[in-house]
């Protein structure tokens, strides 16, 4: 059984430009990424990416290890790390953003990326295994959203062998699901690997930011706008006509007709 939210029932009210900027640089600093021969990748990952006994040691690197919170949240190991964190900031961030204002979120997101790369350095502070990915500011945003639109629709792919639904479940679930897989993982989870702990700590820090950072006419615990558990066939075209998709679309469309005029 595969199951991955693909989309929400939770429009915005202003243009998520903080989040397109993101997608854009987290996708072009890994195209950039696939360029490299695989040990100019590799030695990449070990100069951008967190390790905890540089944070926390003494272990010396190619910038200083504080530098690397910051150009880790860029980076990432593969495709489908790179579309699981983008898809994720697609779905979620545009109204964490719509809560606070651009400048607000910008801050907020780096703030979950950093105190996530310092839990997980905490909890493992002599490894010399790089973490990189969004993934830990992600989860703030997870976190956020969670407390912001708990009864939102999220719109997961279900696919069971050759049955393929798309089902309305309340954000609540999918992301308590999502957390509490994250707290289990880490229980079990062996050195190396998913930096689970990053997603932890990405998660509380964007619990807890979220109130001080939300517009104050914003209220926590907010309705959803459908009803939840509806189910339907899934189709590309519906996805894509999605009103996110929709004016991401016409905004590219539009930008690309005034550089023509000029």
């Amino acid at each position: 059984m595969f199951f991955f939210p693909i989309s929400d029932d939770n429009d915005s009210n202003s243009k998520p430009y903080v989040c397109y900027s993101l997608i854009g640089l987290c996708c072009f600093i890994f195209l950039w990424q696939s360029t490299l021969p695989i040990n100019l990748n590799q030695n990449a990952i070990y100069n951008f990416g967190v390790i905890p006994a540089a944070v926390l040691g003494d272990q010396q690197g190619l910038i200083h290890p504080y530098l690397t919170i910051f150009t880790s949240m860029f980076m990432h190991g593969g495709w489908m790390h790179l579309i699981g964190n983008m898809v994720f900031l697609w779905i979620f961030g545009d109204n964490i953003e719509d809560s606070m204002g651009h400048k607000k979120f910008l801050i907020f997101y780096i703030l979950c990326g950093v105190f996530a790369a310092l839990l997980q350095s905490g909890i493992n502070p002599q490894s010399d295994i790089p973490m990189i990915g969004a993934s830990g500011a992600i989860a703030g945003i997870l976190g956020a959203y969670l407390l912001l639109h708990p009864k939102a629709n999220v719109n997961v792919l279900l696919w069971l062998f050759i049955f393929i639904t798309v089902i309305k479940v309340p954000a609540f679930i999918v992301l308590s699901v999502w957390i509490v897989s994250q707290f289990f993982s880490a229980s079990f989870a062996s050195t190396g690997g998913v930096a689970y702990f990053a997603h932890i700590g990405g998660f509380i820090a964007g619990g807890l930011l979220i109130y001080f950072f939300k517009y104050p006419h914003i209220s926590l615990f907010q309705q959803g706008n459908s009803q939840s558990f509806e189910s339907s066939n899934f189709s590309i075209n519906d996805l894509l006509n999605s009103k996110k998709d929709r004016d991401f679309m016409q905004e590219f469309i539009d930008t690309a007709n005034k550089k023509d005029k000029n």
